[in-house]
C-alpha cells in the first residue's frame, strides 16, 4: 500500500511540475504587414484601474511582466511565451497563483542601425514619447483581456495584437515658448543615419521689442521634455478639481498646485526686475533612453559634443544669445544633476556654472549602494554564511520599496542587451565600452549581480566624476574654481548622497586652487532636494529656474571679461 501511495504522489509531482500554462501571441496582417523585430511583452495584473502597461514599477505595487526578444516575427505567427521565460517579479509563469487576471501583450518595436563603425544593431529609435515602450508611437497593443489562470493546469492562452501606438502631436510655439528641431552632423555620422537633437526655449520678455539685446543662457538639464513645463500664461480655475492624490508627495490637489506654480513662474518671469535669459530644455532621446547625459559615450554617440558645440551655438544664434561661456550655466535634478555636473567638467572653459541637485552617482565607490571597484557582488553583502540583499530605493524614513536585484530584473524582462529603456540600463549603456556583442558591455551579471571590475576601472577613467575632478584638477581647476554647486537630501530615496559625501571630500581637499565650491544637504529630505531647506520638495522642485538667479547673476558680475555686455539685457 505504501509503495502505490509513493507512486500516486510521485506522479502527481511529476505533473505538477509538467503541467504548463503558455501565452500565444499573434499580430494580423490588416495590423501590420511586414515582419518586425522587438521585444515582446507579457503583462498580468488583479488591478482594474489602469492598462497593466501603466502598472509595470519597482514598487511593490506592481503588475507581472514576461518578456522575450523576436526578431523577423511574420504577422499570423504565434509567438510563445511559457514557464521557462524569464519574468519580474515573479520569475516564471509557474509561479503564478492561480486566479482571475487582466492580461495584455505589447510589442516594443525596434530598428536595425548600422553604425559607422560597421556594428549592426537592432534597437528601439525613440519616436517622440522620450524612450517610452508603454507609449512609443507604432508598438503594437493587445487589449486587455481577462483570464481565469491556473498554473498547476495545461493551458494556452491567446492574445492578439490588434491595435497601434499612434504618433504624438508636436508642441506649438508661443509668444515665450518656441521650438527647434536640428539635424546633428556628430550623430549622423556615428549612427549612419539622420539624428536629430530637439530643444524648447523660453524667451524673455521684451524680446521682441528690443531687437539690441543679447541674453546669457541657462540649460535645465533633465529627463526627456515633451514640452517646455512648469510655465503658463493662465492661472488655474479657482474650482479646479483638487481630488487628485499624488502618492510620493502624500497631498491631495498637486496638479492645481503646479499649474499656480506655473503661472507664478510666468508673473516672475515678466516681471519688470526679473533678468533676462533664455532658458533651454533639450531633447536628446536615443535608442537606449530618454535622453544621453550630455557626453560622449562609445555606445550612444558623440552627444556631449553635439549638444555643446552643434545645439548650443544653433540656439544662440536663433535667439540672439551672448555665445560666450561665461553667459552659459547649467541646472537640473537626479539625471539632470549629474548631465549639469558632467557637462561643467568635461566643457570647463564652455559654461560658468553648475548647481547639481540630487545628482545621479557622482562617485562610483557609492554606485547608490554599490562600490563597483570592491564589491564582488552588487545585489548582495556576502559574509562567510549568509548574505544580506542591497536596498534600491527607500523613503525619508529608511522604509524600503525596492531591492536593487529587482529593480535590475525588471529591466532585464523588459529588454535585454541594455535595452529596457530604464535607469540602470542608461547608466550601462553610457558608461561602459561597447560588449563582443556590439552593445554596452555588462557592468555586472543582471541575473547574477556579479561585478566585471574590468568594465568598472573603464568607468573610472571616463565617466567617475570625482575620480576625473581628482585626477585632472591641475589641468582644470582654475577653470572650475567656483562653479561647483551641488545639493542632496541625506535622506535620498536612491542613496544618491552617499556618492556626494566622497564628491565633497575630494571638494574640500582640492588645493592649488581651492575648489570654492558649494556643497549643501537636506535634513530627511528626500530625492530630489535642491537646495531650499525652508520649502517642501514638492514646491521646491517645480522652482528650478528661479531659484538659482542670485548666485548666477552674483557669478556672472564677478567673472564677465572687460568689454562683457552686461546691459543690453538688463532692461
Amino acid at each position: 500500500m505504501m509503495k502505490v501511495l509513493f507512486f500516486i504522489a510521485a506522479f502527481l509531482s511529476y505533473a505538477t511540475l509538467h503541467a504548463q500554462i503558455k501565452f500565444s501571441v499573434t499580430f494580423p496582417k490588416s495590423l501590420e504587414n511586414q515582419a518586425l523585430d522587438g521585444r515582446l511583452l507579457l503583462m498580468l495584473t488583479t488591478d482594474s484601474t489602469s492598462e497593466p502597461r501603466y502598472q509595470i514599477r519597482d514598487e511593490v505595487t506592481t503588475a507581472q511582466v514576461f518578456g522575450i526578444d523576436v526578431e523577423n516575427w511574420q504577422p499570423d505567427k504565434p509567438a510563445t511565451i511559457d514557464a521557462s521565460v524569464l519574468g519580474y517579479p515573479i520569475r516564471s509563469l509557474s509561479g503564478l497563483k492561480a486566479g482571475r487576471y487582466y492580461v495584455q501583450a505589447l510589442l516594443h518595436r525596434y530598428e536595425t542601425f548600422k553604425l559607422k563603425d560597421g556594428r549592426v544593431l537592432k534597437l528601439p529609435m525613440d519616436r517622440g514619447e522620450g524612450q517610452n515602450f508603454r507609449t512609443a508611437p507604432g508598438n503594437l497593443v493587445s487589449d486587455v483581456v481577462v483570464m481565469n489562470i491556473d498554473p498547476k493546469k495545461t493551458s494556452t492562452f491567446i492574445l492578439l495584437l490588434t491595435k497601434k501606438n499612434p504618433p504624438l502631436p508636436e508642441p506649438k510655439d508661443t509668444k515665450y515658448i518656441k521650438h527647434i528641431k536640428m539635424q546633428s552632423k556628430l550623430l549622423s555620422e556615428f549612427w549612419g543615419r539622420p539624428m536629430y537633437l530637439g530643444a524648447h526655449v523660453l524667451l524673455p520678455e521684451g524680446f521682441e521689442e528690443h531687437p539690441e539685446a543679447r541674453y546669457p543662457l541657462c540649460i535645465f538639464h533633465g529627463h526627456f521634455p515633451a514640452d517646455f513645463s512648469g510655465f503658463s500664461e493662465t492661472p488655474p480655475p479657482a474650482d479646479m478639481d483638487t481630488s487628485d492624490y499624488n502618492e510620493r508627495f502624500k497631498i491631495y490637489g498637486y496638479k492645481k498646485i503646479q499649474a499656480q506654480e506655473a503661472y507664478n513662474f510666468y508673473k516672475t518671469w515678466t516681471s519688470k526686475d526679473f533678468p533676462r535669459f533664455l532658458i533651454v530644455e533639450i531633447q536628446h532621446a536615443n535608442p537606449y533612453y530618454d535622453d544621453s547625459y550630455a557626453v560622449n559615450s562609445a555606445n550612444l554617440g558623440p552627444y556631449g559634443d553635439a549638444i555643446t558645440y552643434e545645439l548650443i551655438p544653433f540656439i544662440e544664434k536663433q535667439f540672439r544669445g551672448i555665445g560666450q561661456g561665461w553667459a552659459r550655466f547649467l541646472y537640473g535634478g537626479s539625471t539632470g544633476g549629474w548631465e549639469a555636473l558632467a557637462a561643467q567638467i568635461f566643457y570647463p572653459d564652455e559654461y560658468n556654472g553648475c548647481f547639481a541637485a540630487c545628482p545621479d552617482p557622482i562617485d562610483f565607490r557609492a554606485y547608490t549602494v554599490v562600490n563597483i571597484y570592491e564589491d564582488k557582488n552588487a545585489y548582495y553583502q556576502e559574509g562567510q554564511f549568509r548574505r544580506t540583499p542591497r536596498p534600491g530605493k527607500r523613503d525619508y524614513l529608511g522604509h524600503i520599496s525596492a531591492l536593487l536585484e529587482d529593480m535590475n530584473i525588471k529591466e532585464l524582462v523588459l529588454g535585454t542587451k541594455s535595452r529596457s529603456g530604464d535607469q540602470w540600463d542608461i547608466w550601462e549603456a553610457v558608461y561602459s565600452p561597447v560588449g563582443a556583442d556590439g552593445y554596452p558591455k555588462r557592468i555586472w551579471n543582471k541575473l547574477t549581480g556579479e561585478i566585471d571590475h574590468s568594465v568598472a576601472a573603464y568607468w573610472r577613467e571616463n565617466y567617475d566624476l570625482q575620480h576625473i575632478i581628482k585626477r585632472d584638477w591641475p589641468k582644470i581647476g582654475e577653470k572650475l574654481k567656483g562653479k561647483i554647486h551641488i545639493y542632496c537630501g541625506d535622506m535620498d530615496n536612491y542613496y544618491l548622497n552617499n556618492a556626494v559625501y566622497l564628491m565633497e571630500e575630494t571638494l574640500k581637499s582640492l588645493d592649488n586652487p581651492k575648489a570654492d565650491a558649494e556643497v549643501k544637504y537636506g535634513d530627511r529630505f528626500e530625492h530630489c532636494w535642491n537646495g531650499d531647506p525652508t520649502l517642501p520638495n514638492y514646491i521646491t522642485r517645480l522652482r528650478y529656474n528661479t531659484m538659482y538667479v542670485p548666485k548666477i547673476l552674483e557669478r556672472i558680475e564677478k567673472t564677465a571679461p572687460k568689454g562683457a555686455d552686461l546691459k543690453s539685457w538688463r532692461y
